[in-house]
């Protein structure tokens, strides 16, 4: 099959046939129609995020269920599925103690005496996530995977793969915005606007779209922003602080940078939440005020995956999109071919794009 392979850091992608194996038990083949490209997979490319090569990203996907493998139970050939990085035991403490998003076992793939999943010329390739969806097929855990409804286009239903569950999740999810709430949303990438969207569906009052991309506000007044700040041209701390007489309700940072994170705790109002959404490089530290916290009562929290419980959230996010609630239309900027994958993270390099999908034939 044709993949995207990571064959060094801070390098582009190289287009190649790469061999995959068999489903073994619990495992299932899947066909890959879709492929969101997120900001997660340009980290590990910039090494922000440690994974060593030769690796096939992507983690964002859409397909439908070719093969199955011994005792796999939750799908069968011909089903749709989305495919999600959280993969869960069902028998440790966060999964028994409702958040399965934290499962240690998403991070296991095959026992490391068994043969790789994917291959090239008889050497190994590692596996991203245990998805790997920058290729043509996906040999995944069945607890990677959710069934969803025929009817919800392929390409659209892959950024619920990870983006939009990550956004819409960490509004709907890890925090509890009351109606009326004041909400800033740093960053109008894929993840910001989907947060932007969950604040909207909860019923906040004032939403504020902060960005250094100011093409992207017409997206993002479309998607529920009712005001915007400029950063490129603005003090975005000072500006949402006038927005919000000092200070918004809760505050998303949705890039991963340590100079927005820092202005997310500033644009935070007294005893409200700075909500961590964008992964910082693990090689950073941020500095923060602590009397920010204790004289102030700003609580920071972070949101992984938007705290997501995937077979139950991704189908009800599907639902929400045919019934108008979510939109993911207007997120998706471009749809392309996998050969034109590091143009695509030029493009996302340089903040010049939302959302970008791969289509596999």
């Amino acid at each position: 099959m044709k993949a995207a392979v990571m064959r060094a850091n801070n390098a582009p992608l190289e287009i190649e046939d790469v061999d995959i194996d068999s489903p073994g038990p619990g495992e299932v083949l899947v066909k890959t129609v879709a492929s969101g490209i997120c900001h997660s997979d340009l980290h590990v490319i910039e090494g922000g995020l440690p994974m060593p090569p030769p690796c096939v990203l992507g983690h964002e996907p859409a397909g439908i269920v070719e093969e199955i493998g011994e005792g796999v139970t939750d799908v069968v050939p011909g089903d749709h599925v989305i495919g999600c990085i959280t993969s869960w035991c069902g028998v440790c403490k966060f999964c028994t103690g409702g958040r399965p998003y934290l499962c240690p076992t998403q991070y296991a793939g095959r026992p490391p005496e068994a043969k790789s999943r994917l291959s090239a010329n008889g050497d190994p390739i590692m596996q991203f996530a245990n998805l790997s969806s920058f290729a043509e097929k996906m040999l995944v855990p069945q607890r990677s995977l959710v069934k969803i409804r025929d009817d919800m286009p392929l390409d659209r239903a892959s950024l619920i793969g990870c983006g939009v569950t990550t956004g819409l999740g960490a509004a709907l999810n890890t925090v509890n915005i009351p109606a009326g709430a004041s909400v800033v949303i740093i960053g109008c990438g894929g993840v910001g606007l989907s947060a932007l969207q969950g604040a909207r569906i909860t019923g906040a009052g004032k939403i504020i779209a902060v960005d250094a991309q100011p093409w992207k506000f017409d997206i993002a007044t479309k998607l529920g922003a009712t005001d915007c700040v400029d950063a490129s041209t603005d003090d975005p701390v000072a500006a949402v602080q006038a927005l919000t007489g000092g200070g918004a309700d809760f505050v998303f940072e949705c890039i991963g940078l340590v100079p927005t994170v820092q202005q997310a705790v500033a644009m935070t109002g007294r005893g409200g939440t700075t909500v961590l959404v964008g992964v910082v490089p693990v090689t950073e530290m941020v500095p923060i005020n602590a009397a920010d916290l204790t004289l102030q009562e700003k609580n920071i929290t972070g949101s992984y995956m938007g705290s997501n419980a995937f077979r139950f959230d991704m189908p009800k996010y599907i639902e929400f999109y045919l019934d108008g609630r979510l939109h993911l239309d207007e997120m998706i900027s471009s749809r392309i071919k996998i050969e034109e994958v590091n143009d695509a993270l030029d493009l996302m390099r340089k903040g010049e794009a939302a959302r970008q999908v791969i289509m596999f034939d």
